[in-house]
């Protein structure tokens, strides 16, 4: 198990209740995805973690390699495998949407986790991208500060992120932002946003060819 793995794995309870804490990021988060996520269709979500995001926004399947982070998430009523995203458990053209929320930043190579979604989406389908946008005040306060979860992760730029997406097969769509200042400044929900570059938080999502 990597160092970032047996992380997550140890503290999934903390990871958790970080949410509970800085409950107006998690809802200003939710608020973004849900301008790209589907409303019906099956999706999944690799980087599961707890299942928090999936149960609030549909998705009924996830995989993470973390098995203390898959409990939880069954106990979310996710149907969540212990899996890595670069070999996933299902067969082509499954799902109508995937989604990676926080997730591409802890992954050692994107790439091939990027073009596992497009091999078990089917046509037409979506994938969402939920990321800290490197280049904005958010990520670099997350990469200066001490004991996050975001200390050793690789914080990608939004024109990286749609970079690694048109290189795997989809078509990037309208982006949104959201998350104006520091979550632990937030007092209240922050509306979404069409564009980057002033969010600390991005969703990105794109359409398979």
């Amino acid at each position: 198990m990597s160092d970032i793995i047996e992380k997550f794995n140890r503290y999934a309870g903390d990871y958790d209740r970080w949410y509970d804490t800085h409950a107006p990021a998690f809802d200003s988060e939710l608020a973004a995805l849900k301008k790209v996520i589907p409303v019906t269709g099956t999706g999944l979500e690799v980087g599961v973690g707890t299942g928090r995001f999936a149960r609030a926004l549909g998705i009924q399947y996830g995989v993470d390699p973390a098995p203390g982070m898959v409990k939880q998430a069954r106990l979310r009523g996710i149907k969540a495998l212990e899996a890595r995203g670069d070999t996933l458990p299902f067969k082509n053209r499954t799902f109508d949407f995937a989604a990676l929320i926080t997730t591409l930043c802890f992954l050692p190579d994107p790439q091939p986790v990027l073009e596992e979604i497009h091999r078990v989406l089917k046509p037409g389908g979506r994938i969402v991208l939920g990321m800290i946008d490197g280049d904005s005040f958010l990520g670099r306060y997350y990469r200066e500060k001490e004991g996050t979860f975001f200390r050793h992760a690789h914080l990608f730029s939004v024109d990286d992120a749609i970079h690694l997406l048109t290189a795997s097969g989809f078509l990037p769509g309208q982006p949104y932002q959201t998350l104006f200042g520091l979550p632990t400044d937030m007092v209240g929900t922050d509306s979404p946003r069409e564009g980057t570059g002033e969010g600390g938080f991005c969703v990105i999502p794109g359409e398979k060819k």
